[in-house]
């Protein structure tokens, strides 16, 4: 077994602080069996829209970003609801969007807006679990994942789309609220369809692909043929349960050390030769460096990339916090489109923008602990999406005067994660084998949003 300690602390609004580590096991691939996964990717692909060769880079932010300060602001609500900044106008007319985002608003034909996704759960652990698996499952009082997240599924049914590189990527880590892989990882679909996670900070001088703990203390710098690393996987082979079919790990050997070794890999992960005022240009900060790899990810043949952008839970200090953050996912996400379009990269790579769920649409006191804020609101959310196949310069439903509930074609997280399977090619009925031995699809309900296809 692969063992990356994932280390690292993060909390939240419940106050917890957690601490987990990923396990990359043979157990998971072994016990599906390579050709019944050949089989299931082959049905996917027929089933669906035929063969793509879609990539999908999804920005989360973590903890909930407010849709009324950012993709659906309400100029003509009181005070206390329209909050602080006001929209402008962007290059497709009359999609306004807020003050705080002046270079998407020169790239929203490139983008559309979803305003009206909804799922009424006001859970961190909830929400984040409805968003990145399409089920409810999780709660604050049981966090447990229940299914797998849909970059897993992705992983499982479409591969990376290049020999020598994962098929799903976390930068700098797959975590949702505080759990690491949390929701974003592959439960009953296998281990092995978990992200691989970077890790640092892209920004540093120094960042490397993180170190893999291989068995035997055996290290990336310590490999130096195939031998040596065959000889480590028999140590996984004696170990591993006898029942497990000796071709799935195989392949799995054979992906490892790809992963490990292979010049596509590392290149792919190396910033240095980027240009300097294209650097500049994504943010030279971690989240902007952060999406600059994820492009250079999807490029270079990744299927499923996360950026994870935390500490979007503004119960109080909204004002200072968006202060802080907006700008620099502004400058993250116009420049990410630009330079997809640029490189004709654009067509083949859906961008995602967002969290587990939106905030309260009228502002708090500050509940004692600083100036107003908002407060957790699974009533309506906003999504940015583009590229993949996606129309742009669309707006996608309406909430109230107040923000408070979608008035105009309300859609649920599985006609979302329907969308991403169409655009990739894949059967959003697929199933997998739950712990129990039943077949359960990649979703339970939800279409296809035909206004963005």
């Amino acid at each position: 077994m692969l063992r990356v300690d994932a280390g690292g602390s993060s909390g939240y609004c419940d106050g917890v602080s957690r601490r987990s580590f990923l396990q990359i096991g043979v157990a998971g691939l072994a016990s599906f069996g390579l050709p019944g996964l050949l089989r299931l990717r082959e049905a996917s692909a027929r089933d669906g829209k035929g063969k793509k060769d879609t990539r999908i880079i999804l920005v989360w932010l973590d903890g909930g970003p407010s849709h009324m300060d950012t993709y659906d602001l309400k100029p003509e609500a009181p005070p206390e609801y329209r909050g602080f900044w006001s929209p402008i106008p962007t290059n497709v007319p009359g999609m306004r969007i807020t003050e705080m985002f002046p270079r998407q608003a020169k790239v929203a034909d490139k983008f559309s807006i979803i305003r009206s996704l909804f799922h009424n759960d006001g859970d961190h652990f909830g929400g984040a679990h409805r968003l990145l698996t399409g089920r409810a499952g999780a709660t604050g009082a049981d966090t447990t994942p229940r299914s797998p997240s849909i970059g897993s599924i992705t992983a499982a049914l479409a591969g990376a789309r290049k020999p020598g590189v994962p098929a799903y990527v976390a930068i700098p880590y797959g975590m949702s609220v505080g759990i690491r892989p949390g929701y974003f990882g592959a439960n009953y679909v296998g281990r092995p369809y978990d992200p691989f996670e970077t890790d640092g900070d892209p920004n540093s001088k120094d960042f490397k692909i993180r170190n893999l703990s291989l068995p035997g203390g055996l290290t990336i710098e310590r490999i130096g043929d195939r031998r040596t690393l065959q000889k480590s996987f028999d140590t996984i082979r004696r170990e591993a349960d006898q029942t497990g079919t000796f071709a799935a790990m195989d392949q799995f050997e054979k992906q490892a050390y790809e992963l490990v070794t292979g010049p596509e890999v590392r290149k792919a992960f190396d910033l240095s030769g980027e240009d300097e005022k294209l650097r500049a240009a994504y943010g030279r900060n971690n989240w902007g460096q952060s999406v600059l790899l994820a492009r250079r990810l999807a490029e270079a043949g990744v299927t499923f990339t996360t950026v994870h952008f935390g500490g979007w839970d503004h119960h109080w200090n909204l004002k200072e916090g968006m202060q802080s953050y907006l700008p620099k996912v502004d400058m993250a996400v116009a420049t990410l489109f630009e330079d997809l379009s640029s490189r004709g990269l654009l067509e083949k790579t859906m961008v995602l923008v967002l969290g587990e769920f939106s905030r309260t649409p009228r502002m708090n006191d500050g509940s004692g602990q600083g100036t107003p804020g908002r407060d957790h609101w699974g009533g309506a959310m906003s999504v940015l999406i583009g590229g993949g196949g996606v129309r742009g310069g669309r707006v996608v439903g309406a909430t109230d005067s107040r923000g408070e509930y979608p008035v105009e074609r309300p859609l649920t997280p599985g006609d979302l994660h329907a969308t991403i399977y169409t655009a990739l090619g894949l059967d959003p009925h697929a199933t997998f084998l739950n712990p129990a031995g039943r077949p359960v699809p990649a979703i339970d309900e939800g279409a296809p949003i035909k206004e963005l296809l």
